[in-house]
């Protein structure tokens, strides 16, 4: 690995495949030059990003640093596969995650005794679900989380808001499965438009050329919006231990 000072090198990324549930999961694996087996890390990201947006940065930055890497779409997205697409699927994520350990585990180049899970935003609630509860994770990392919580929405939503907007979204729901559509709304939208996202600071990442990506798409099921509001990361939490973990957080986030 490199100390502080020291230049990272550039790996260049290799495009891998892996099943989940049946599905064809698309990734980008880095190996660092040099002999194996080496500690490996698995990303897992923002609400609808793709593997060569915020995850890819960090993959590539630690793979720079020594690590190998695994980048990859969840399901729904990208240029994986999954039905309806741009669909945010919680417990979907989860097993994603613990195919790509195995993946990793699998891989001539990996020590599969060191394997590390990385969430950054959104992927915060998707990594400590995970590595609580598959012991092949030996540690954790958890950049500008998104720690979801039912209690927590409630809360701030209030009882009769939170009940409300669930309503709402399985009026939705029936409405899907009697049309067979599927309801989309923008993920990020500017000047204060619908959206998944709302408010200027997605807009300025996702809106712009600075998250630019084939694979990206602006849009997300509606009903994407129950899976965030129900997602529980905070009752796993307690099971992380004794796997070592650490948090990253920002205090201008707004």
């Amino acid at each position: 690995m490199t100390t502080s000072g020291q230049q990272e090198l550039t790996i260049e990324p290799v495009p891998v495949t892996f099943r989940s549930d049946g599905l064809t999961l698309a990734g980008d694996l880095r190996v660092p030059p040099g002999d194996g087996p080496r500690p490996a890390l698995v990303f897992t990201g923002p609400f609808t990003g793709v593997k060569e947006q915020v995850t890819g940065r960090y993959a590539a930055a630690l793979a720079g640093r020594g690590y190998v890497t695994l980048a990859f779409d969840h399901r729904n997205f990208g240029a994986s596969e999954g039905q309806p697409r741009q669909h945010e699927d919680a417990a979907g994520k989860a097993r994603d995650l613990r195919e790509a350990v195995s993946f990793l585990g699998g891989h001539p180049e990996v020590d599969a005794e060191r394997i590390g899970s990385v969430g950054i935003c959104l992927g915060g609630s998707y990594t400590v679900r995970h590595a609580a509860f598959d012991p092949r994770v030996k540690a954790l990392a958890l950049v500008a989380g998104a720690y979801n919580s039912p209690a927590a929405m409630r809360a701030g939503m209030g009882a009769a808001g939170y009940r409300a907007a669930l309503a709402g979204l399985m009026a939705v729901a029936e409405d899907t499965f009697r049309s067979e559509g599927v309801a989309y709304l923008p993920a990020v939208s500017p000047s204060g438009g619908e959206a998944a996202m709302p408010g200027d600071e997605p807009w300025a990442y996702y809106g712009t050329d600075r998250s630019a990506s084939p694979g990206w798409v602006n849009q997300v099921t509606r009903l994407s919006i129950a899976e965030l509001l129900t997602l529980d990361a905070m009752s796993a939490a307690e099971f992380v231990s004794p796997t070592p973990a650490i948090v990253v957080h920002g205090t201008t986030d707004a």
